[in-house]
C-alpha cells in the first residue's frame, strides 16, 4: 500500500523566525517516517503565504528526508538550511537481509559519477566514494539516489540493486495532481470540521483503505484550514462525499475532543496517521 500525505507550501506561515520554522517542519518529517509514508507532497497555496516560502517548506522537507551520510553531497549549503541543526534524527529504519541477491544490508548512495564502461561511482557513506557496475536494465544518471547492497566494509564488497530506497519522497503538485494519481486510493481530508472519528467508524474507513489498496491524507496550514485553503464551506466538509468539489472521499476529524483551540498541523500529522495507518 502506497501512503502518501499531502501538506500546503504555507506549513510554516506563523513561525516567528526560520529556526522554529525549521523545527516545525522536522515534526512533519517525523510523523512521515514513524507511519511509513511513502511520499510526502507539497501543495501551493499562494494567498496563504507566509515569511518563509519560494519552495522553504519543499526544500527542508527533502533535506530530512535525504540520509545524513549523504546531505553534505547532495545539498551543501543554502540559505533555506541555516537552521537544519534543530531537525531532530529520523533514524529510518535500514533495510538488512539475505537471500538470492546475497547477504548485506541496504543503504541509499549518491551516483556522483557515471563512466562510459558500464560503471558508475557512487557515494554511500563509506569511506571513499566507490566504482560499480550497472546491472543490465537498470538506468543511473549522476545526481539520482540509488540502493546499494554492502555485503563487507573491509575489503569493500557492494552491488547496485534495483530495490526501492528507504524513507519517503518529497515532492512538489497541486492538489488536483496529488489527488488523481493512480496511486492515491482513498482520499481522505483531515479538518476539524470534517466527520468525528469513532472507534466504530475506524473500523469501516480501513476496510475502505484496504480495499482501495492506497491512501492520501491531506492537512492545512496554521489558521488556514483545507475549507479555507480549497475555499469550501466548513459545513459542508463532513464524513463521505461522492461529488465532492474537492475531490476528497472523506473529511475527518481525527481529534474530535481536542482540548486546544489549535491543533497544529505536525501533531494533527501523528493525531491521524495513528488512527488511519491501523490494521485490524
Amino acid at each position: 500500500m502506497t501512503t502518501s500525505v499531502l501538506v500546503p507550501s504555507s506549513l510554516t506561515r506563523e513561525a516567528e523566525d526560520k529556526r522554529e520554522a525549521t523545527r516545525k517542519l522536522g515534526y512533519v518529517a517525523r510523523a512521515a517516517t514513524v507511519f511509513r509514508v511513502d511520499r510526502l507532497t507539497v501543495f501551493p497555496d499562494p494567498d496563504g503565504a507566509g515569511k518563509f516560502e519560494d519552495g522553504f517548506v519543499e526544500t527542508v522537507l527533502r533535506y530530512a528526508a535525504t540520509p545524513p551520510h549523504l546531505r553534505k553531497e547532495m545539498w551543501g549549503k543554502r540559505g533555506e538550511l541555516e537552521y537544519v541543526g534543530v531537525l531532530p534524527p529520523l533514524r529510518v529504519r535500514s533495510q538488512t537481509g539475505s537471500g538470492s541477491e546475497g547477504s548485506g544490508s541496504l543503504r541509499q548512495g549518491i551516483v556522483t559519477e557515471v563512466g562510459a564502461d558500464g560503471r558508475v561511482r557512487v557515494n554511500c557513506g563509506l569511506q571513499h566514494p566507490i566504482s560499480l557496475p550497472v546491472p543490465d536494465g537498470l538506468d543511473v544518471e549522476a545526481g539520482e539516489r540509488v540502493t546499494v547492497r554492502v555485503s563487507s566494509r573491509r575489503p569493500v564488497r557492494a552491488k547496485l540493486v534495483d530495490a526501492p530506497t528507504t524513507g519517503f519522497d518529497v515532492v512538489s503538485a497541486d492538489l488536483d495532481t496529488a489527488l488523481s494519481r493512480d496511486d492515491a486510493g482513498l482520499t481522505i481530508a483531515s479538518s476539524r470540521y470534517g466527520e468525528p472519528v469513532s472507534t466504530a467508524r475506524l473500523g469501516q474507513i480501513a476496510e475502505r483503505r484496504d480495499a482501495a489498496g492506497d491512501m492520501t491524507v491531506a492537512f492545512g496550514a496554521p489558521e488556514r484550514g483545507l475549507p479555507s485553503i480549497l475555499d469550501v464551506d466548513p459545513d459542508a466538509a463532513g464524513g463521505d462525499h461522492t461529488d465532492d468539489p474537492a475531490g476528497f472521499d472523506l473529511w475527518l476529524n481525527t481529534v474530535p475532543n481536542q482540548g486546544s483551540e489549535v491543533v497544529r498541523t505536525e501533531e494533527a500529522l501523528f493525531a491521524s496517521l495513528a488512527c488511519l495507518t491501523l490494521t485490524e
